[in-house]
């Protein structure tokens, strides 16, 4: 039996997301169009009959604006020095950036075993791929490439066979039935801030935050109320809309996952508050569990 820790690094809609959630077969992290969409550690588990891989997906690294995205570059730098193995995830469909070589610089210092995932590759043709290969290659001596495509993949299989030999052998990190350690109310938060980011444009998506006030399971239902903030007070009109629309239309779509996270029906209510320039105060990013916080029940 073998079992450890995977990190997944990478820029901003490289597909980290994605992938973690083909990889063990169920949503734990919420994906969007949107950059900086994962905002903390979020942790997938797949458990076979000789393999447990404990997926991390960190946050998306670039150059911060505001406090929160420091502590998030911090967090993804904290979690690749913990793991056995790194898949540095890049979307080979876009040329290579200073950002990408500024993670690749992060990579290379953790000593660690590194995979090139070159994702996104249903956007490009065969010479294309073997070109994207060839300039990686010459950048960093990876343990092992694999282009692929989180979207459209099916099995992994020869990925998941590949990174069961780099690590150790041991027993079970969690029970086999787990596919994730994120706390419930974390999940449910985020479940709502991927309709945010689903169906809202330009600042609104960046400057939201959700806290879930309370839950309350009751025979076959749970009612759960949820705060919404944003940091302006026009942003605040964007997100309720015309009598209520915007609201309404979030709320209908993240009740739909949040029954098949839970198992049963949910009685959602949400709420939205101003808070002024949250991004940038470190109690209120603690708060709202983003960027290497504790995330409680």
């Amino acid at each position: 039996m073998r079992s450890g820790f995977v990190a997944l690094a990478g820029r901003p809609n490289a597909g980290k997301s994605t992938l973690i959630n083909n990889l063990v077969r169920e949503k734990v992290a919420i994906v969007s169009d949107k950059p900086q969409t994962t905002r903390s550690e979020i942790r997938g588990i797949r458990t076979e009959e000789d393999v447990q891989i404990v997926f991390t997906d960190t946050p998306g690294i670039h150059k911060p604006k505001y406090r929160l995205e420091s502590r998030m570059n911090k967090e993804a730098g904290d979690v690749m020095m913990g793991v056995d193995l790194i898949y540095l995830v890049t979307d080979g469909s876009v040329p290579i950036s200073k950002g990408d070589e500024f993670v690749l610089n992060m990579v290379k210092n953790t000593g660690l075993p590194v995979f090139l995932i070159l994702n996104k590759i249903d956007k490009m043709d065969q010479k294309q791929v073997i070109k994207k290969l060839q300039q990686w290659q010459s950048r960093f001596d990876f343990a092992e490439y694999f282009p692929l495509s989180a979207k459209f993949g099916k099995s992994f299989d020869d990925l998941i066979q590949t990174t069961k030999k780099y690590l150790p052998e041991g027993d079970l990190l969690y029970p086999a039935e787990t596919v994730s350690d994120g706390a419930e109310n974390f999940r449910i938060a985020e479940i709502i801030r991927e309709k945010v980011l689903q169906c809202t444009e330009e600042e609104i998506p960046h400057a939201t935050a959700v806290m879930v006030e309370s839950k309350e399971f009751r025979k076959n239902a749970c009612y759960i109320q949820a705060l919404i903030l944003v940091e302006k007070k026009s942003q605040k009109g964007i997100m309720i809309g015309k009598q209520g629309s915007m609201l309404k239309k979030i709320g209908t779509l993240a009740r739909e996952d949040l029954e098949k996270l839970l198992g049963k029906k949910v009685f959602l209510e949400l709420f939205v508050r101003v808070e002024d320039e949250w991004r940038s105060r470190d109690a209120r990013i603690t708060e709202y569990g983003y960027g290497g916080a504790f995330r409680g029940e």
